[in-house]
């Protein structure tokens, strides 16, 4: 029997309801009640934060399947828990758990506005857009007291160079001042996650991110101040949220979302273990059918890797997906976003440099 499913050690605040070892590590650890107390009984999980110090802040990919090159990730590890995050995996370079860790234990960059300096003023850098929070929101709620992902925008600002956001939270709003300088010159696309309408599914599978509504109204924010604005549904959970696909275009739609994007599940490495353990702990009724279904996306398996389908899936149910999205979307009218512009970047002044003027 797992160690999930002898303790479920469900954690207020948190998504996912056990702490595996990492793929990495060469041994397994399990918890066993010897009678005598040593099985904690909190519910509550403090967060650490660390500081990661990494010489470069820009990573860079060549993705066929993603529409950008470049990507900046403030924070490793996420507060908000998502119990789907296909990011969650990449703890297990740190030595952690891509469950209960990835959540709880996480990493930022201090210096990540001064490397950002640098890497833009080098002489070979060419400018292309960046995408701001991908793996890891930048809005998470360590980012209300560090502010890191204000003072990147601030240097992309300055610089004019153009960003591409994705986020799930609220906090954003706290930064309409620079989001709306960069919108005036064509900087700036911010994109807003939302899987579900249901308030009572989100809090359990997205425990520390915004509710539902407050999604749409971050949507309705950022179009009145002129930022262009899209949502993303993503992801889209068989069974469980599939069937909310045009109810959420159309909310986003009303809201004033511009654009609109959809990738199904992921379920990577640890993903897919600690995803069960979610359905098994919050939604056991359904498990198996979303599971038939997830498997059903990827030829059987749990997850395929392949460029071209980890994002939409393969087969008749996937492109029943396909076909859905394409005519909620042409039916609710969306009008796209603005090219993001690269004509206006101003590379920073280094050290020692002098102005010509």
């Amino acid at each position: 029997m797992s160690e999930s499913a002898k303790f479920r050690n469900l954690r207020k605040g948190r998504g996912a309801a056990s702490n595996p070892d990492g793929r990495f590590e060469s041994l397994r650890r399990e918890r066993e009640d010897d009678g005598w107390g040593s099985v904690s009984e909190e519910t509550v999980l403090a967060t650490v934060v660390g500081v990661d110090r990494a010489r470069r802040v820009i990573t860079y990919n060549d993705s066929p399947d993603i529409p950008f090159d470049r990507s900046i990730n403030p924070y490793r590890g996420c507060e908000h828990g998502c119990i789907y995050c296909f990011a969650r995996p990449s703890h297990g370079y740190l030595g952690l758990s891509a469950g209960q860790d990835f959540e709880s234990r996480l990493f930022y960059k201090p210096d990540a506005p001064e490397r950002l300096r640098e890497e833009l003023a080098h002489p070979r850098y060419r400018c292309q857009p960046i995408a701001l929070g991908i793996n890891t929101d930048g809005w998470q709620p360590a980012e209300r007291r560090l502010a890191l992902t204000r003072r990147l925008l601030e240097v992309l600002a300055a610089c004019r160079h153009p960003v591409s956001i994705v986020t799930k939270s609220a906090l954003i709003e706290r930064d309409l001042d620079l989001l709306t300088d960069l919108a005036r010159d064509d900087l700036v696309h911010v994109f807003v996650s939302l899987t579900t309408l249901d308030r009572e599914l989100a809090r359990c599978m997205e425990p520390r991110a915004a509710q539902p509504e407050r999604r749409l109204a971050v949507i309705e924010t950022l179009a009145r101040a002129g930022v262009p604005v899209g949502v993303m549904v993503a992801p889209v959970i068989p069974v469980l949220t599939d069937p909310e696909l045009e109810s959420i275009l159309q909310r986003a739609r009303a809201a004033g979302a511009q654009e609109a994007g959809y990738a199904v599940l992921r379920l990577p490495h640890e993903v897919k273990n600690l995803f069960r353990e979610w359905l098994a702990s919050h939604r056991p009724l359904a498990a198996q059918h979303v599971m038939s279904r997830v498997r059903e996306l990827n030829g059987g398996k749990d997850y395929e890797a392949a460029f071209g389908v980890r994002l939409v899936g393969s087969g008749p149910y996937a492109r029943f997906l396909r076909d859905r999205f394409r005519l909620a979307y042409r039916r609710l009218g969306f009008p796209g976003l603005p090219v993001l512009a690269t004509d206006r970047f101003r590379p920073p002044a280094t050290s020692g440099q002098m102005s010509l003027f």
